[in-house]
């Protein structure tokens, strides 16, 4: 079981996220410059994007990035940017409470839908997405580069009938049952 406690991103955030997303996603990882352009956007009374970083907290107090994920509103419709969670806390439910707090961000944002785009490979990540009520609604080949890897284009309707009754966003504590995403990245 993970205790994570969800707060938003900010731009001391960026190294940590930075390490974790090299990690996850070596091919194809965010540039500091994408992180710093989004979460220009992120805040203020024009804010159109949303980002979310989990953490947890050690014995001896001190707290570690272990998830993170980001969306942005144009309009009506909100893209899930990026959604990552670290390796040793796959299944226990991180993704699902990162996922369900980027809902409500769109749900903010009124957004009418939300889409995304996953590697079409990363069936973990899907599994999550479809449990939401996401559903398939095409390809975008080549699009993870430079792998080479096709996204699987995914889309929700209506994200505030979606959300879950979940913890809140400042704690939360995941059922280990759950699966987590391991990563959609939109590098666009």
């Amino acid at each position: 079981m993970t205790t994570a406690v969800l707060r938003e991103m900010r731009w001391w955030d960026i190294e940590p996220v930075l390490e974790l997303e090299k990690d996850l996603f070596p091919e194809d990882a965010w540039s500091r410059g994408m992180f710093w352009s989004d979460l220009a956007h992120a805040r203020g009374p024009e804010a159109t994007r949303r980002y979310f970083v989990a953490e947890d907290e050690s014995a001896d107090g001190s707290r570690r990035i272990i998830g993170y994920g980001g969306l942005a509103a144009a309009g009506d419709v909100a893209d899930v940017q990026t959604i990552a969670v670290a390796r040793e806390h796959w299944g226990t439910g991180l993704g699902a409470v990162l996922l369900t707090e980027l809902l409500r961000a769109a749900t903010a944002f009124e957004c009418a839908e939300v889409m995304l785009e996953c590697r079409v490979d990363n069936v973990r990540a899907q599994k999550l997405y479809e449990r939401f009520g996401f559903e398939p609604i095409g390809f975008r080949r080549g699009y993870y580069q430079p792998g080479n890897v096709d996204a699987l284009v995914m889309r929700l309707r209506d994200p505030a009938a979606s959300v879950p009754e979940a913890p809140s966003a400042s704690s939360a504590t995941s059922a280990p049952s759950a699966p987590s995403a391991q990563g959609t990245e939109s590098n666009g």
